[in-house]
């Protein structure tokens, strides 16, 4: 399996955005996780379309290389501020169903922008929707933190959920990526991928640390482990 890692800008000193972005990426990250929240459907605020437009740019290697950004949209109505981050450059978008008045038209509308389109469960949220939906998706989001807020603790009942999923997954025949977000660290990180998982999104465990490299290949040495 191919594991991505995949840090939290949400985690990153604000002030000096682009120059995070690139670090990280020089660091070892594969993909750029962009938190976005509305202080409606989850208690924070954050970025908007024109900060993604304004860091696609350094989302790149030192070869030139494109590093995908992984938006993950914590915002109640979804559609319109969906397509306004396809059009700033987002790669992925993936949203909570419970926000969505229609899921399958949101999938639909993110999908004919160019963009991969994902879903989004919060812990205690059942994952009935994707027995209609699997086929049409890129990214399933398994969140282990109830979202809104960084620097949370890894919520273990997480674990069953993305048991449940790989095997949805598998059963699928698609190639789906399966992501987590919350409380991962290198201590854990190993059990999250046993459970099924391929791609981990990280904040402050990455950018809560001086050096960003040496905690993105400890994590990829526990991945190997």
């Amino acid at each position: 399996m191919t594991y991505r890692i995949a840090p939290s800008i949400l985690s990153a000193d604000f002030a000096r955005l682009g120059e995070e972005v690139k670090n990280v990426i020089a660091a070892g990250s594969d993909w750029i996780h962009f938190d976005v929240m509305d202080n409606h459907y989850v208690p924070n605020l954050t970025f908007g379309p024109m900060i993604c437009s304004a860091l696609k740019p350094h989302a790149k290697t030192a070869a030139g290389v494109a590093v995908p950004i992984d938006v993950h949209l914590m915002i109640s109505p979804v559609d319109a501020l969906a397509a306004s981050f396809a059009e700033a450059g987002a790669d992925y978008i993936s949203f909570h169903p419970d926000a969505s008045g229609h899921v399958h038209r949101s999938i639909q509308a993110i999908k004919s922008k160019g963009v991969k389109a994902g879903l989004v469960f919060n812990p205690a949220e059942p994952l009935d929707v994707l027995d209609w939906v699997i086929e049409d998706i890129d990214l399933i989001l398994i969140m282990s933190v109830n979202p809104g807020f960084g620097g949370q603790s890894f919520i273990d009942s997480a674990l069953r959920k993305i048991e449940d999923v790989r095997k949805r997954i598998t059963a699928s025949g698609k190639d789906i990526r399966l992501e987590v977000d919350g409380g991962i660290k290198t201590d854990n990180i190993r059990r999250v991928a046993d459970a099924g998982a391929d791609t981990f999104v990280a904040g402050s465990a990455i950018f809560g640390k001086p050096d960003y490299k040496g905690v993105i290949d400890a994590m990829r040495v526990a991945l190997q482990g």
